[in-house]
Formats: structure tokens, sequence, C-alpha cells
């Protein structure tokens, strides 16, 4: 007979405005300010904003002139990953002093089964309690949580009471809390899928689930599927501790926009420096080397190249992307260019996942 649990006890944690609270927290001038990290320059984008930013609209991925719109005496500050991923680091080990399986989604967010847990407690709502007062009263920083069934609910419900809140969904209420719930408040539908839903009728979660898996598919293709499933309190994939690794990359942003390939040739050669040390300290090398183009006018660009054995090195990394530079001319005004290597040699290894920090180059 299977000892299975019929439902698992899903924890999904996120730290509230993590970098802004991390730089308030070191910074005690910045307390009840509005901040953002990053945006600081002209081509700047926010990376994180304080509460007391949003208030005025701020949000990241915004541009940093138009955020400065929104709220004039809004501060930027320059991002310090290093101390995020310390910070995130020492959350990550209270985490585990509940229950292994934990899968880190990015440094200021994480799901945890506690379905079986160290402390033996068999509520998961109070172990989201107990975890968010210790990274209080441990790090001086506030969490969300959200608990249900599934990652996919519990990830929802992280945000219902935000900031400093938890939200439990138990289990006879996950489909009714799915059916009442706005389109766009899914997680993964985004402003234009949920459009597109509009213009079908579809508005609450009821109205999704009075339509079939074939229609959904036919509208929404592969993803027609799993909408199917998840408004039905379907969602069955498991906490992963150690996920593999697809893909290393850098990037850099650039004051101004470059308009000759000899510039461009010579911070492809930094960016290649910067990933050959990313490659090295994950303990990987790939075959496939892609160029990322992000032009003036915000077009993105991709150009890859398969190689016929793996590597690391700058050397080959900088060749590979030069002849991807040539391969065909460039369309306008460049300002980002990035690198990425995929296709990579962890077939047979287990690794634990590398949270990707983008740098960009703002200030």
């Amino acid at each position: 007979m299977s000892t299975e649990p019929k439902y698992r006890k899903i924890i999904h944690v996120d730290m509230d405005a993590f970098y802004a609270s991390v730089e308030q927290l070191d910074n005690p001038d910045l307390k009840g300010k509005p901040i953002a990290v990053g945006g600081g320059s002209e081509r700047g984008v926010v990376s994180a904003a304080s509460y007391e930013a949003r208030k005025f609209g701020v949000r990241s991925a915004m541009s940093g002139v138009t955020a400065k719109k929104l709220c004039p005496h809004l501060i930027f500050v320059k991002p310090r990953f290093g101390r995020y991923k310390e910070i995130s680091n020492k959350i990550r080990t209270i985490f585990y002093d509940y229950t292994d399986l934990v899968e880190p989604l990015s440094l200021d967010e994480a799901y945890l089964d506690v379905t079986e847990n160290k402390k033996g407690n068999p509520s998961a709502t109070l172990i989201a309690q107990e975890i968010r007062q210790r990274i209080f009263d441990e790090l001086n920083l506030h969490a969300s949580a959200g608990i249900s069934v599934n990652k996919f609910v519990a990830k929802i419900a992280s945000d219902i009471n935000k900031p400093n809140g938890q939200k439990t969904i138990p289990p006879e209420e996950v489909i009714p809390f799915l059916e009442e719930l706005p389109i766009e408040k899914f997680y993964g539908i985004g402003k234009v899928t949920a459009a597109k839903m509009y213009n079908l009728g579809i508005f609450k979660g009821k109205d999704l689930k009075e339509k079939s898996e074939e229609f959904l598919t036919q509208h929404f293709k592969s993803s027609g599927s799993h909408y199917y499933h998840i408004v039905r309190g379907i969602h069955n994939s498991k906490v992963k501790p150690n996920r593999l690794r697809k893909s290393v990359a850098a990037e850099h942003t650039f004051f101004q926009n470059l308009t000759s390939e000899i510039f461009m040739l010579e911070k492809l050669e930094k960016i290649s420096e910067e990933l050959e040390q990313r490659l090295i300290h994950s303990k990987v090398s790939g075959k496939t080397i892609t160029l990322k183009i992000k032009y003036s006018d915000f077009k993105l660009q991709t150009r890859s190249k398969t190689l016929p054995y793996f590597v690391k090195e700058k050397a080959i990394l900088f060749e590979t992307v030069k002849e991807l530079l040539f391969q065909e001319k460039v369309l306008n005004s460049v300002r980002l260019l990035g690198i990425s290597v995929t296709n990579l040699n962890i077939h047979s290894k287990k690794i634990e996942k590398v949270i990707d920090v983008q740098l960009k180059f703002e200030f």
C-alpha cells in the first residue's frame, strides 16, 4: 500500500522588496524613503524598488528615466549582488533547518516541501510563520509566504497578503479560490495572454474551467493543457532541491549606443573574459554559443553556433562570437551585448542550481 500523502504541504517564501530592503538595512538613512536599486544612469533599468517607491508606481524592469518622472525624489542605489547573495545564503540556511526539499527560484524566493519536515510539525502554516519570524529576528528583513497543496497555488498565495504576511489555501479551498481568481492573477499568465483570454470571454478561473482542453489547446497550443489542469488544482511538479543548470551567460548594457563593430568587438572580448570566469566557477563547459544583440530601438536578435566540442576558454568564446557578429550586417546602433553558453556538459553531473545574476552596468 502506498504511503504517499494525499496532499503535499508546499510553502512559497518570497522576500519583500529584497534588494531594496537590504540596502535600507545596511544604510539606515534610506529607511522609509523611496529607493530604486539600479536605474541610476540614462540607460539604467530598475532592478528593485522599495515599497515607498512602489506607491508612486515605480516597478522593477522600468527604465530609470520613467521611474524618476513618477517619483522625482526617488533615490537610486547601485546594486550589490554579492551582498544580496550573502543574505540569501543565510535565509536558505534557515530553510534547511526545516526541510532539505528546498527549491530556490532566485536570490529572494524559494519553494519548500514540508509535508515531512525536520521539526515534526504537521502544520505548514505554523512552519511558515516560524520561518518568517526567524528571518526577521536573525536578519531584520521581512518575508511573505503562501501555503498550499502545490507549487502553483502556493506561489499565487504568497502575493495575497504582501508585504510581511502569509496566506494558506487548504485543500478544500483550492478549487473555489481558483474559480474566483481573476485570470491575470494566475501565475504565468501575462498581459498578452490575459488580453487574449478576455477576448475569449475568460475573466476568472471559473470561466477558464468551463473551456475544454481541446478548446484551450486550439487557442493556446501546448500551454492550453497546462491551463486546463491548473485551474482544476492539478499541478504535480515536485519541489526540486537539485536542478541541472541549462545555461551560463554574461551581458553588458552600455552608457552610449555602439555604432561600430570595432567597439562591439572590444566589449565582446571583455564579456568573453567574464563568461570564462563564470564557466570556471560553475565547473561546466558548453557546445552552443549564442550572441545576444539588443538594438537602440529595443529590437532583440540572437545568433548561435554549436561547436563539436565543449568549451569554456575565453579565446574560443571570443572567436566564435566574432564570427557570429560578422555573420550578417548589424541592423542599428547597439545598446546591449551578451554571450550565453548552452548545451552544457552536465548530463552526468548533479549540480545544485546556481542563481544567474545578470550584471547590467548601468552606472
